[in-house]
């Protein structure tokens, strides 16, 4: 059975590039990606994690007379470090990528993250391809053009804007992936509907079962769904200085909050924190009176009910309120000595707001559940 292609384009003028979305996508790469290649060899940065999909895509390359270079880093947040990079910038000047060539991120987002920081400073900028693999990369990351590594300092203080060339999206590889993964970049995909679609929040409550389950149509168009709201609010808001783009890091001051007391660990997945921290906002978007108070009961219940964690309690944080706000203090979006955070009006009503006390953000985590 054939299995129709989606292609959403992320409009950025001259830097316009085409997120293509297919079951078994993989597996046909080749095609997609010889148009880039040329005559030339393509360097590909992966871990340890995708062996499996790496020789999909090597095997799919090969069949269009592509050679192909491998750098395989272990997997995790320990990878998006000063030292990995410089690995990764060594290797690749090692092999002599230039300027106009392309290298591909294979993984998920640690690798995307860290493969299109190197190339944005490679040789001041070299083209890369994103293929994620896991439902947080597929449904965020891999689209828009954040890169970063993290410092001793906090999660993505290094980085850069620069967009990939393509995007290739295969809902397939999402079954080799553990469930608790699935879950955490399911996250990501709750996240869409909380900023500013109630109705597709309510097909989360009624579908997320079935695609953490396993269900390929709920999968596929979930990714397209959100590919699709993504897209639109970068081409609106690029480098987030209208306001618009920073609504996609709801539930991310309090969630990264959570990764830095966890010591950005396995202890707490990325998509992990960010649920925890979307329920959060919206708990304290409640106790301040902005937010009807079942709206955050809901949120919560769904993210429970997803086995997600809804709060301090789920994620197994017993940190102070004031502990948690010094790691906020460090987060990047720190201006004027103001933290602004994403707050709620109500479901699908989300916004920013700049006139936050950290000190009171302090008492409410206090009065949080442990």
């Amino acid at each position: 059975m054939t299995r129709a292609l989606t292609e959403i384009t992320v409009e950025l003028g001259a830097r316009r590039y085409p997120v293509r979305v297919q079951a078994g996508l993989l597996a046909h790469a080749g095609e997609h990606l010889a148009p880039l290649a040329g005559d030339r060899p393509l360097a590909i940065i992966t871990d340890h994690n995708v062996a499996r999909h790496r020789d999909t895509l090597v095997t799919s390359l090969a069949a269009q007379g592509i050679k192909t270079s491998i750098l395989d880093l272990p997997p995790g947040e320990a990878s998006k470090s000063w030292a990995t990079l410089a690995q990764v910038t060594d290797w690749l000047l090692g092999l002599g990528v230039e300027r106009g060539d392309h290298v591909v991120a294979l993984g998920g987002g640690v690798i995307g993250d860290l493969v299109g920081f190197a190339c944005a400073i490679l040789k001041r900028g070299c083209n890369f391809v994103q293929i994620p693999t896991t439902l947080l990369a597929q449904v965020d990351s891999s689209v828009g053009g954040k890169t970063a590594i993290n410092t001793a300092a906090g999660k993505n203080l290094v980085g850069a804007f620069h967009q990939p060339s393509l995007v290739l999206i295969d809902p397939d590889t999402l079954d080799t992936l553990p469930a608790r993964e699935v879950r955490a970049g399911y996250a990501e995909v709750v996240k869409y509907g909380l900023i500013d679609d109630l109705a597709f929040f309510g097909w989360c409550e009624r579908t997320g079962a079935a695609l953490l389950a396993g269900d390929a149509a709920a999968r596929t168009h979930a990714i397209a769904h959100c590919v699709t709201a993504k897209a639109r609010i970068v081409a609106a808001d690029e480098r987030e200085t209208t306001g618009a783009r920073a609504l996609l890091n709801l539930g991310h001051t309090f969630g990264h909050a959570l990764e830095a007391e966890t010591g950005f660990s396995d202890r707490l997945l990325h998509g992990e924190g960010v649920a925890a921290g979307m329920a959060l906002a919206f708990a304290y978007s409640a106790a301040r009176g902005l937010c009807p108070g079942e709206h955050a009961l809901r949120v919560a219940a769904h993210l429970r009910a997803c086995g997600l964690p809804d709060g301090l309690a789920a994620a197994k944080i017993g940190a102070s309120g004031a502990a948690l706000v010094e790691h906020m203090r460090h987060d990047k979006k720190m201006t004027g000595g103001t933290l602004p955070f994403l707050l709620a009006r109500g479901i699908g009503q989300t916004y920013l707001d700049t006139s936050v006390n950290l000190d009171d953000v302090a008492a409410f985590l206090d009065a949080q559940p442990r």
